[in-house]
C-alpha cells in the first residue's frame, strides 16, 4: 500500500460504533435530499459526493465549479498555507450547482456553519440515520471509506481528501481491510 497509519484516530469511536455513513445510508440521505430545497440539496450532495470539509463546501464559488471537467475546485482549510483540490463529481452534480443562484460575492451558500451543520442532521434524522456518523463529518468519513473499498489508488484518496499525508488516508485503507477480507475468503 505504501501508507502505514501514524495516528491515533479511528474509525469506530470509543464505544465501537461506526464514525461513517455506509453506502446505503448515503443513498437514503440523498433521497432524503430531494425533497429539500435546490441550495440545501445542493449542500448535501456536495458533501457526500466530494468528501470536503463542511467549511470547505460554504466557501465554494461560481469559479470553483468546473463543469467541463466535472470536477469542483475547493481550498484546503486545515494546512498553513494556501492548496487546493479539485475533485471529480458526478455530471448531474455539476449541473445542480450550475443552477444555483450565487450571492454576489459568487458564493453559493451564504449560511453560517452551525446553519449548515444543523440542516444536515435534520436531513440525516430524515433518512433514519443516528449515531455518530450522522453528522458532516460522517459524509466525509464515508467517501474516505466509499473510495477504499472501491480501490480507488491511495494516493488518489489523499489528494481528493485534502490530506497533508498519506498517513491519514491510511486510516481509511486499514480500516477498510478488504485485501485482509480476501486472505479470510480463502480460508472460508
Amino acid at each position: 500500500m505504501g501508507f502505514a497509519p501514524t495516528s491515533n484516530w479511528q474509525i469506530l469511536n470509543d464505544k465501537g460504533y461506526r464514525k461513517y455513513v455506509s453506502s446505503a445510508e448515503r443513498c437514503r440521505f440523498l433521497a432524503v435530499l430531494d425533497q429539500y430545497p435546490p441550495s440545501l440539496r445542493a449542500l448535501g450532495y456536495v458533501l457526500a459526493y466530494s468528501g470536503c470539509r463542511i467549511s470547505e463546501a460554504l466557501e465554494l464559488g461560481t469559479h470553483q465549479i468546473d463543469a467541463g471537467q466535472c470536477r469542483v475546485i475547493f481550498r484546503t482549510l486545515k494546512r498553513r498555507r494556501i492548496v487546493y483540490r479539485a475533485v471529480p463529481v458526478p455530471d448531474h452534480l455539476i449541473e445542480i450547482l450550475l443552477a444555483l443562484k450565487p450571492s454576489r460575492d459568487g458564493r453559493l451558500w451564504t449560511m453560517h456553519r452551525s446553519t449548515a451543520f444543523r440542516h444536515v442532521r435534520q436531513a440525516m434524522l430524515a433518512a433514519n440515520i443516528q449515531g455518530p456518523m450522522a453528522c458532516c463529518r460522517g459524509l466525509r468519513h464515508g467517501f474516505g471509506i466509499h473510495a477504499a473499498t472501491s480501490r480507488i489508488p491511495p494516493n488518489l484518496i489523499t489528494k481528493w481528501m485534502g490530506h497533508a499525508s498519506g498517513s491519514t488516508t491510511a486510516i481509511y485503507l486499514d480500516a477498510v481491510g478488504w485485501e485482509e477480507r480476501e486472505f479470510a475468503g480463502r480460508m472460508w
